[in-house]
C-alpha cells in the first residue's frame, strides 16, 4: 500500500498541480485552486477521472458544465476537451489519468 501526499498549497498565480502517483497505468494529479482560478481549455490522450475533495467548481466538457462538490466525480474521454473552474472557495479535486500519458505538462503551458 501506498498512502499518498496531500495535494499542493495554493499559488496565486495560477492552479497549483502536483503529480502523487505515477506508474506506467495510471497517474493521479492533486490540484489546488483559488476561488475564481480557471484551468483553461485542454485536452488529454488518457481518460480523466476527477473527484472534488474540497470546495465545489464548474467543471466543463463537451457536452456541457456541471458543479461539482466534496465527493463528486466526472469523467473526461480521451481527447475530449474540458477545463475547470474555482467556485467562491478553494477548490481541491484529484485528476486520475488511465493511462498514464507519456509525458505531462500542467494544463495551459501546452498544447
Amino acid at each position: 500500500m501506498k498512502v499518498l501526499e496531500a495535494g499542493p498549497p495554493p499559488r496565486e498565480e495560477r492552479p497549483a498541480p502536483k503529480i502523487l502517483h505515477d506508474e506506467p497505468n495510471v497517474r493521479i494529479i492533486a490540484f489546488t485552486l483559488l476561488p475564481g482560478q480557471v484551468i483553461p481549455p485542454h485536452r488529454n490522450d488518457s481518460t480523466v477521472i476527477v473527484t472534488v475533495t474540497e470546495g465545489s467548481g464548474t467543471f466543463v466538457g463537451e457536452d456541457g458544465e456541471s458543479e461539482l462538490r466534496v465527493g463528486e466525480s466526472a469523467v473526461y474521454a480521451p481527447g475530449e476537451a474540458h477545463s475547470i473552474r474555482a467556485g467562491a472557495e478553494t477548490l481541491r479535486f484529484n485528476a486520475l489519468l488511465a493511462p498514464r500519458p507519456h509525458r505531462w505538462e500542467p494544463p495551459g503551458q501546452g498544447r
